[in-house]
């Protein structure tokens, strides 16, 4: 079973990405805001991050380049959720690292498929 983490800090934001992963069976862990993102990314051991943008004390693209520079979590999939749409925020997160972005409100169907292009089989 394929573990997720979640990093964000819309408790709102945070239920409809796990209902929407209820449909898998996903082992599911989530951080309030980056910083305890990050250590539960080193002490959990994700197969993927689905990160938000958008957050205090430390945004989306700290914490995504936080987490690829990192010799222990350089390897884990991150792909941002945003409701920042523009090109340029696509460009930037791709350039933190990112797999894949994007952009809120997804769809179940995106989200899945997005994940699904990461995390085969």
């Amino acid at each position: 079973m394929a573990k997720l983490l979640i990093i964000d800090d819309m408790a709102t934001d945070r239920m409809v990405l796990r209902s929407f992963l209820s449909a898998r069976p996903f082992d599911i862990v989530e951080a309030t805001d980056g910083e305890m993102g990050i250590a539960l990314c080193q002490s959990e051991h994700p197969d993927l991050v689905l990160l938000d943008i958008v957050m205090p004390k430390m945004d989306g693209f700290q914490v995504c380049r936080r987490i690829k520079k990192d010799p222990l979590t350089a390897h884990v999939p991150v792909i941002l959720i945003s409701s920042k749409g523009q090109d340029s925020d696509k460009f930037w997160g791709m350039k933190q690292g990112a797999t894949d972005y994007l952009t809120k409100p997804c769809s179940q169907e995106g989200l899945l498929a997005a994940i699904d292009r990461v995390l085969p089989g």
